[in-house]
């Protein structure tokens, strides 16, 4: 992709120094943190100035030789190394770690997708495009300093041709918008309030965001404009979460139906076309056809699922000819954050022949732009990737074989 311009300038911030708190029936205090208080108890709002960190991204800035690579690579592996890589232009986080090889590329130089630069520097993960009903794409994604701790809510940029991006700003605060969002809790010892991977959808002529917040659980938004910028509100159980989980994607279907699901695409439901309520039960997704090779799923997988996952997180499902594809985060020889797909003739399933789709294009979605050719979205979750946490896109196109791969055309770089 060529460099994108933008038109406004980034939002400076550096990234979080760690308060450390420990378990307690109030409020949290400073300590160290006791990372088995992983229940997402309910806590009093924290002290003003706890984490000293930026809550958005901002609008991004061009992309330029100097931010082709690099990123942010936001961290909470061990207590001691809680913390933000960086490499690239602006302030560096204070609570900065060694950068290493976070960018190695090697799945550009050992040829698993062809080359591919971000769309901006923006520290975005998680990263959705839309084609929206007026003819623009829309992009949102997990935004913020430190999405382990605590961020603002949903931003969204526009962008006509995918090249160049507009920052519409704040479109759903978790403050000014939330309900059962509002709530502080406890994740791994430390307060914790941080939208996760929104994602907009234009569905029906109306468009919807979903989101997660992590130990509390899944809503669907919707436009009270029938405008991408909102404002929004709940589309409906705006008191309590849908399900408790992380990772909501939507689907629309050809003939109006919707469908719902979440983290590994475990169970979906079928909403209403207004997406106004249910219309239907939970139901279990089922994989036909186990992928039997445990390079291809995540350690923690196999053993609870007999390798019948779909993926572990990050769901998301479109259609092509007649077909459903149905896809989850995995990760794959050992450590690619990649999509699996699996396709059916129903919603429901029942799914076959799960495969990675893109290298490293995991955690976002597949979209088809003006011209009718498919991308997948990719964000930068490994280091195999050629940048960190920002926005990018790899074309791809469909095989002999009907899977999603790549696309290494000349005409499509």
């Amino acid at each position: 992709m060529a460099s994108v311009l933008s038109r406004r300038s980034v939002i400076a911030g550096g990234a979080a120094a760690l308060a450390v708190p420990a378990r307690t029936q109030g409020p949290v205090p400073a300590g160290v943190p006791d990372v088995s208080d992983d229940t997402g108890r309910p806590i009093p709002p924290p002290p003003p100035g706890l984490y000293p960190i930026a809550r958005r991204s901002g609008p991004g800035m061009p992309v330029t030789p100097a931010t082709e690579r690099g990123g942010w690579v936001t961290s909470e592996a061990a207590v001691d190394r809680r913390g933000v890589r960086f490499r690239g232009p602006g302030p560096a986080p204070a609570n900065l770690l060694p950068w290493a090889d976070s960018d190695s590329g090697r799945v550009v130089t050992e040829g698993l997708i062809p080359p591919v630069k971000p769309l901006l520097h923006l520290h975005l993960r998680d990263t959705i495009i839309c084609l929206g009903g007026d003819g623009n794409y829309y992009m949102t994604g997990s935004t913020g300093d430190d999405i382990w701790k605590a961020n603002d809510g949903i931003e969204l940029w526009r962008s006509p041709d995918l090249k160049r991006w507009d920052y519409l700003g704040l479109v759903w605060s978790i403050e000014r918008d939330g309900v059962w969002e509002r709530q502080w809790r406890v994740r791994k010892g430390v307060p914790f309030r941080a939208v996760w991977a929104p994602e907009i959808h234009f569905i029906n002529g109306n468009y919807y965001l979903c989101h997660s917040i992590s130990r509390s659980g899944i809503a669907v938004l919707r436009s009270t404009t029938g405008r991408a910028e909102g404002p929004y509100v709940h589309a409906f159980s705006p008191d309590a979460p849908l399900r408790n989980g992380i990772d909501a994607t939507l689907f629309g279907d050809d003939d109006g139906a919707v469908y719902l699901t979440y983290a590994g695409a475990g169970e979906m439901v079928r909403l209403k076309s207004d997406l106004s309520g249910y219309d239907g039960e939970w139901r279990r997704v089922t994989l036909e056809t186990p992928d039997l090779d445990p390079a291809h799923h995540n350690r923690k997988c196999p053993a609870a699922t007999g390798m019948r996952d779909i993926g572990f997180e990050g769901a998301t499902m479109f259609k092509h000819d007649g077909r459903y594809f149905l896809g989850a985060v995995d990760r794959f020889h050992p450590n690619r954050y990649s999509f699996a797909l699996a396709t059916s003739d129903r919603p429901f399933g029942p799914y076959r022949d799960r495969y990675e789709s893109v290298p490293c294009g995991g955690g976002g979605n597949f979209f088809r732009d003006k011209a009718g050719q498919w991308w997948c979205t990719i964000f930068g979750n490994d280091d195999e990737a050629p940048f960190r946490e920002k926005p990018g896109i790899v074309p791809a196109r469909l095989d002999e074989a009907g899977r999603m791969r790549p696309d290494f055309s000349p005409s499509r770089r």
